[in-house]
């Protein structure tokens, strides 16, 4: 059953969260994910506007988008994002 990885951010330095961007989408293949949204246009119907960036991203399964998550590849790159390129909430949701 596929499973849906939604991430919320917000870019607080540009150059650091480019490094960790520029890894991202062949780590998140070699796990079958798939990016449906990237950035783009948003409403914000609810909830703080404290995020400007939103990205979902489908997996073949709920497993495959944690085993992407906890990737030796994934936390690496996550890296550059946690040390000060921007702030993010992940939640991975299996369809119904």
């Amino acid at each position: 059953m596929a499973a849906y990885w939604i991430a919320r951010g917000k870019v607080l330095d540009p150059e650091a969260y480019k490094r960790y961007a520029e890894q991202v989408p062949d780590i998140l293949a070699s796990y079958g994910g798939k990016v449906l949204a990237r950035g783009g246009d948003f409403k914000i119907l609810e909830g703080t506007d404290e995020f400007q960036r939103f990205v979902v991203i489908e997996f073949p399964s709920l497993a495959d988008g944690e085993a992407c998550f906890n990737s030796d590849a994934y936390q690496n790159a996550a890296a550059h994002r946690r040390g000060g390129g921007g702030m993010v909430e992940i939640v991975l949701v299996e369809s119904s």
